[in-house]
């Protein structure tokens, strides 16, 4: 010790320390600590232990539980010989014994019998790891004996309760009494006030029923009240047993005799994956067996080569798809059987930005919380949220701009600006450094590092090896989907016996049918940091009924439609090239029309000296051509729409949109384009020719009757659109399947080649749009007279001169278009959560 520096020896659980005035301790139960407890009221980095030049002083570090001095809790206070400080509970939490003599002789700083090794100071390892080529010869054990790492802790604080946050305090305690109703909510008049947006103003109610017994009332919340996970029914209740849990918003409720003890998730929850397996179709297994351990307040980087299941993992970790075998936990909580709660708290960053480009960072966020809050959030709860987003990940200052015009990883940041909406404990994030350059990489890294630090769980997939010293743990995955490394990243070469990651991805690729996870299993690196939680025994998923795992929805089906149409159109609106093209396209397939035989009508010819009638050929080309012309018009505006915002779907479907309200508001919105755009092309091809003086159906308005089936034709080719966008998988097929719709409408008209008596070839023309919609004009303009069948073959019925006929055709041609509505909808369902399917 210094001259004038007062000594400080330090014991708890028959260990001592005699602090070094040079450096601080770290008090916790990270393995990595100085001074490690095995104790789940203290927080995995819950203190530090200085001297700041004047005297001793222990500091808090925003611990679940807390830390006392003299039975108060604190902060930052400065402590000595004699001080009696606990951690976790002021009265049997671990105590720390502090005096000045020096009742230990022990090189400064470190305890006589030292838990674990500081970070990067192992004994056991090899300075120098020689490169290796046979990865069986590629590692040296730790010479040091493992010690023993608590299992998490499993059981609730009252005696058969069930596990709500491990071991956690409450974070409060109210009083029943008999009788009383407890109404919980948003709104400040509520006896029981939480401060969520994702609760409702007026949210639940607690009742105490006369046999004494408590029950759980929603009052038509629109995120749900939960018990056990699973939503009970909007406006309905429940009667709660004594080791029932109460999910409101990142509230967890539970009832203690006559007290009922609220548990907050403010982020500082631990996540565990325990032997995940994934078999698809065959039997192959493309996850096996992977279990690992998650820390709160962690960052967690997942690395490996192609074919190593990361995105399958991913996809199983965040129950998009649910592994065959194994259990998620969250918090102690099984995810895959609580899902309709949990996936509130859990938010997902894909690869692809989840947001529409088009648009200003600022507005682009406005819609997302307007879609994922409750619809009795005001206007201003949702800026001055989004507003508190934005300056934490200092994106104020880009919030006019659009989010085309960012930086790559500006443009990550507010893709994880949008999630951090809702306020989750836990993030994921795949390939977020994906194309950007070191610096981004960087960057974006120490973002996460931030949001870790700030109280999130974060665990990132990535290819990217730079910036893995920013990481907790990683989690390393070998060929064919298992475990190769889970620990410390700094020890991660060492382990593999590399000197570089290029050189492990190679040995990867040379030996992929080395037993990576056998080895792993056989490590050192496996006791300290997976064998607890690999110890417990694998089990088939068990899923709740599908009809308990719909999720409520935050907001109401025309609140989620007005919603997707006001945003859609802010999308459309923001291109001022499609908005140009969707003008021009229809004006000049019109005018096109204009150039064939411009003084000729589309009347039936008289007949001549012989009584035969001599076919009208312009008022058949001219039909083919317009129709072809609102076919092609109609799919190419839809035919990209599904197809890129297939990543912006899947994310907000898991959050709570109804498939259903976002399909209509593309009908709805693309449909009016497509009406007007075919009126367009009807108004310009029809209005200089001359027609009959009389329609079918609207009399003297025979150019708004030829019109329409032009518009209905738009109207259904739009929807065949929609289904080539709902099935390719890339944007780039979309193209030369249009292109093959259309020639296939043309074939079809009717124009070029009698349909009628075409056995077979008539029978599949009726699946065809334009085969009804020049039927339906050819009505109105006689087409059996203007364009007589040859000698033998009768007259279509179809271009009946009838009110009847006319009327077939417009309702076959909306009938198409219905249906085809309906196959959208099924396709879409395929890129859904697979845990959320009906």
């Amino acid at each position: 010790m210094g001259h004038g520096v007062p000594e400080l020896v330090l014991q708890t659980n028959g260990r001592t320390w005699t602090l070094d005035p040079s450096r601080a301790y770290t008090l916790g139960r990270d393995p990595q600590g100085d001074i490690v407890f095995d104790d789940a009221r203290v927080s995995w980095r819950h203190a530090t232990v200085s001297f700041n030049g004047r005297g001793w002083v222990i500091e808090d570090h925003g611990s679940t539980n807390g830390t006392f001095v003299q039975g108060q809790r604190i902060h930052q206070v400065e402590i000595g010989p004699g001080s009696a400080v606990n951690l976790g509970n002021a009265t049997d939490g671990p105590q720390l014994s502090l005096s000045g003599a020096a009742a230990a002789v022990a090189p400064q700083g470190q305890p006589q019998q030292q838990p674990f090794a500081a970070q990067g100071a192992n004994p056991g390892w090899s300075q120098q790891a020689p490169q290796q080529q046979s990865p069986q010869a590629g590692w040296q054990q730790p010479q040091q004996q493992a010690p023993h790492i608590p299992q998490q802790q499993g059981a609730g604080g009252a005696a058969g309760a069930p596990p709500v946050y491990g071991d956690r305090s409450p974070t409060t305690f109210h009083q029943f009494s008999l009788g009383r109703v407890m109404r919980i909510g948003r709104a400040l008049e509520n006896d029981l006030v939480v401060s969520d947006l994702q609760v409702s103003r007026n949210h639940a109610e607690f009742h105490s029923t006369p046999d004494g017994r408590m029950e759980i009332r929603d009052l038509g919340s629109h995120n749900g009240t939960y018990v056990n996970g699973l939503p009970i029914p909007k406006g309905g209740s429940q009667l709660l047993g004594p080791t029932d849990i109460v999910g409101v918003g990142h509230s967890t409720f539970r009832i203690v005799g006559d007290r009922l003890e609220e548990f907050v998730d403010t982020g500082e929850v631990s996540f565990s994956a325990r032997h995940l397996t994934v078999t698809v179709d065959g039997g192959k297994q493309i996850l096996k067996d992977v279990s690992f351990g998650v820390p709160e307040k962690s960052l967690i980087a997942v690395i490996g080569p192609s074919g190593s299941g990361k995105s399958t993992l991913l996809k199983a970790l965040t129950g998009y798809r649910p592994a065959n075998q194994g259990e998620v936990l969250y918090d102690n909580r099984n995810l895959y059987k609580q899902f309709a709660e949990l996936r509130q708290r859990i938010g997902l960053v894909p690869q692809d930005d989840i947001l529409h480009k088009e648009l200003t960072v600022k507005k682009a966020l406005k819609y997302a919380a307007k879609l994922r809050f409750p619809a009795d959030t005001t206007a201003a709860e949702r800026e001055a949220r989004i507003d508190e987003v934005l300056r934490e990940l200092k994106l104020d200052i880009h919030k006019d701009k659009k989010v085309t015009s960012l930086s790559g990883g500006q443009r990550k940041r507010v893709s994880v600006a949008l999630e951090l909406l809702t306020k989750p404990s836990l993030i994921f994030l795949d390939e977020p450094t994906s194309g950007l350059d070191p610096g981004m990489d960087r960057d974006v890294m120490q973002l996460l590092r931030g949001l870790a630090d700030d109280g999130r769980t974060v665990l990132v997939v990535t290819h990217s090896v730079a910036e893995l010293a920013l990481c907790d743990k990683l989690l390393v995955m070998a060929p064919g989907g298992s475990v190769a490394y889970f620990g410390p990243p700094e020890e991660a070469l060492n382990f593999f016996g590399y000197d570089t990651w290029a050189d492990v991805f190679s040995a990867f690729e040379n030996y992929r049918d080395y037993d990576w996870a056998g080895r792993w299993k056989g490590s050192q690196h496996y006791q300290m940091y997976a064998a607890d939680i690999d110890a417990v025994a694998p089990q088939a998923v068990q899923m709740p009924a599908m009809q308990a795992m719909k999720p409520p929805k935050p907001q109401g089906w025309m609140s989620q439609f007005v919603t997707l149409v006001r945003r859609y159109v802010s999308v459309i609106a923001s291109d001022k090239g499609f908005l140009a093209l969707m003008v021009i396209l229809p004006a000049v397939l019109g005018a096109v029309s204009l150039l064939i035989e411009p003084d000729n009508g589309l009347l039936p010819n008289e007949p001549n000296q012989t009584g035969r009638i001599i076919p009208n050929g312009t008022a058949t080309t001219v039909l083919l051509i317009l129709a072809v012309g609102a076919c092609f018009a109609g799919a190419a505006n839809s035919v990209r729409e599904l197809i890129k915002e297939r990543v912006i779907y899947e994310r907000e479907r898991a959050t709570g949109l109804s498939r259903s309200a976002y399909l209509m508001s593309k009908v709805f919105v693309l449909g009016m384009i497509t009406v007007f755009q075919g009126l367009l092309v009807g108004v310009i091809g029809f209005s200089s020719r001359e027609l009959p003086a009389e329609g079918l159906v609207l009399g003297s308005a025979t150019m708004v009757e030829l019109s329409l089936p032009i518009m209905a034709l738009g109207f259904s080719s739009m929807m065949f659109g929609l289904i080539i966008s709902s099935l390719v998988k890339t944007a780039e097929k979309t193209m030369p399947l249009l292109v093959m719709f259309a020639i296939i409408q043309v074939v079809f008209t009717g124009c070029l080649f009698a349909l009628n008596g075409a056995v077979g070839v008539n029978q599949f023309s009726y699946l065809m749009p334009s085969r009804w919609a020049v039927a339906a004009a050819g009505a109105t303009l006689d087409f059996n007279r203007i364009s007589p069948p040859e000698e033998g073959v009768g007259n279509d019925p179809l271009w009946e001169h009838t009110v009847g006929a006319w009327t077939l055709d417009m309702l076959a041609l909306i009938a198409l278009g219905v249906i085809c509505g309906f196959f959208v909808a099924r396709f879409l369902r395929r890129h859904e959560p697979e845990v959320m399917r009906k």
